[in-house]
């Protein structure tokens, strides 16, 4: 048996005006997936646990199968174990993105423009050349999306990540830490602005000391790989000893190389992996832009470049089962997460299950599982 588990990460929403008040998931032309939710077991799931921020880091460790409730420390240093870092008890990850703050002080964008990758280190570089030392350390990562490691001290305080901010006053940190933080925003300024860049400075949040997380393989009895351009997922990956694979033309934006991730599935499945997750951030940055066509598309690329080759694929390779469903919802509406329910599909190539229709509307009525229950349910743990 075989299994696959398909994140397009934040593609649940919201009836939107422009699409007739219909949610992109009922809009979007996805025949694989009408066909595999046909004959698959629908719900919902609870990704986000009461309490707990809505944030990706959140709702993929719930889909990876691990409790966000007893494991989740913060964002930061899930995303500083993609980067190979290795916390120590005195030290506290920060993500440290590359944003746009106006001259009004509202947050134009929480991504900064999207510097490539290699405009984001040089300034990073900087950063830590001339704001670093004394325990702190500023890591580059992908695009806007970084790490700055800070002495144990600096974690009491509360941020709010920048997503949550777009086109809103810029509310910096508050609690014990903020003057430190702050004043590591606002020196930032004058070293941001040399690069010529769209973004201005940058935004301390998501903070957190490294999480102690059992092993994939010793939970489920199953070797596991994955792909995804998004450092937290990668972190996810690092935390549990699920393999982390590269692929060349995958982004975390709109012009990744969905077939490219695709094939990479079926190649590590067929190299003797028993799961592979896929994920994929694009319908994400779509709900964080308001971009409902993007939307729309991203989902509907989804079901053409993964699900349509990745299910004959799966054939070629025997019995096989499918999860497939969002880490949370990204409404265009708000530009941001909600902790709402998402709905999961559930199918096994033997064993058909009642069938629906995978949308939000149509699954509203049904009570929401807990989301890392999923993965035991998936592989029969």
């Amino acid at each position: 048996m075989k299994y696959v588990v398909c994140v397009p990460d934040g593609c649940a929403d919201e009836p939107v005006d422009a699409l007739g008040g219909r949610t992109p998931l009922e809009v979007a032309d996805m025949p694989t997936l009408r066909s595999l939710a046909a004959r698959g077991e629908l719900g919902r799931a609870a990704v986000i646990p009461p309490g707990l921020p809505p944030g990706s880091d959140v709702g993929n460790m719930s889909i990876f199968g691990y409790d966000p409730a007893r494991y989740h420390t913060g964002r930061a240093p899930i995303e500083a174990a993609a980067l190979n870092l290795k916390l120590g008890p005195d030290q506290v990850a920060y993500r440290c993105n590359l944003v746009t703050i106006g001259a009004d002080g509202t947050m134009v964008d929480f991504a900064g423009g999207h510097p490539s990758s290699e405009e984001a280190r040089k300034v990073i570089e900087a950063l830590d050349d001339e704001l670093g030392g004394s325990g702190l350390e500023f890591h580059a990562g992908v695009e806007y999306r970084h790490i700055m490691v800070a002495p144990a001290a600096w974690a009491d305080a509360t941020c709010i990540p920048p997503h949550d901010l777009t086109d809103k006053p810029a509310v910096g940190p508050t609690g014990p830490a903020a003057p430190d933080l702050q004043a590591v925003m606002e020196a930032s300024r004058r070293i941001v602005g040399r690069f010529g860049l769209e973004a201005n400075q940058v935004w301390l949040w998501g903070q957190g000391f490294q999480p102690q997380m059992p092993p994939f393989a010793e939970r489920f009895g199953l070797d596991a790989a994955l792909c995804s351009a998004v450092d937290l997922v990668r972190g996810l990956g690092v935390l549990t000893g699920i393999e982390v694979v590269d692929v060349e033309g995958m982004t975390p934006g709109y012009d990744t190389d969905y077939a490219a991730q695709r094939e990479c599935a079926l190649d590590a499945l067929a190299d003797g992996a028993d799961l592979f997750i896929i994920h994929i951030e694009a319908t994400d940055e779509a709900g964080h832009a308001g971009d409902v066509e993007e939307k729309v598309r991203s989902l509907e690329r989804w079901d053409s470049l993964v699900l349509a080759d990745l299910v004959a694929g799966l054939d070629r390779l025997g019995s096989w089962r499918l999860l497939l469903l969002p880490d949370h919802a990204t409404p265009l509406r708000l530009k941001t997460h909600t902790p709402d329910p998402v709905p999961y599909l559930l199918v096994d190539s033997d064993r058909p299950g009642p069938g629906g229709t995978y949308s939000e509307r149509a699954l509203a009525g049904l009570p929401a599982v807990p989301g890392h229950e999923l993965m035991p349910r998936l592989v029969g743990a």
